[in-house]
């Protein structure tokens, strides 16, 4: 298959590229990085994006960013960074790819574990998270030409425990090998509508 990573560089792309390239072609997309660059919070950039890559199979997004913040500091604008990077930005990937992927293609999206772990000043990925649950079991029943779509909601990766650990108080890091299989398991085999969760 052909697929493509948005977000290839992070520890999560990282991670799926690992292991999906042991038997795939892959094509990396980033906002400064990759194969492609691409604004996914544009869905006319993520069409163009599409159209510039040409055939695929598959499209594993790693992507969307959240803001950090405490509550009482938190604004509609601060708020609205989840929504529309790690939301809709993921949203986009798949209302401008469906009529792109091969028949058979696959989406397969990230949350992550605040929506149902959560940790003080996560309230916005926390939102993001459980929104991106929502999505696809409610696009998973309408997606044409046998098309599935899944979110994987991984927790604090190991190798992300360095970085962030201070912030996940009590969470175990997850084995960046698991997470990788997490992806493999929503594009090779047949899931869709679901959270594949990796604590």
């Amino acid at each position: 298959m052909r697929i493509i990573v948005v977000g290839a560089a992070g520890d999560i792309g990282r991670a799926a590229c690992k292991e999906l390239q042991q038997r795939h072609e892959i094509v990396t997309v980033g906002r400064s990085s990759g194969d492609y660059q691409v604004d996914v919070s544009d869905l006319n950039a993520v069409k163009s994006l599409y159209e510039d890559i040409g055939k695929f199979d598959a499209v594993v997004s790693c992507a969307g960013d959240a803001t950090f913040a405490s509550l009482s500091d938190m604004d509609q604008e601060k708020f609205m960074v989840g929504l529309r990077q790690k939301v809709m930005g993921q949203v986009n990937l798949v209302l401008g790819g469906q009529n792109y992927v091969s028949d058979g293609g696959s989406f397969t999206l990230t949350s992550g574990v605040l929506d149902r772990d959560p940790i003080r000043m996560g309230s916005n990925a926390a939102t993001a998270n459980g929104a991106l649950a929502g999505f696809v079991t409610g696009a998973a029943i309408e997606m044409p030409r046998a098309l599935r779509v899944n979110v994987v909601s991984p927790g604090m990766l190991d190798v992300s425990a360095p970085r962030y650990g201070a912030w996940f108080h009590g969470h175990k890091p997850v084995s960046s090998l698991d997470v990788g299989l997490a992806y493999a398991k929503c594009v090779e085999g047949a899931l869709t509508g679901q959270v594949v969760v990796v604590d």
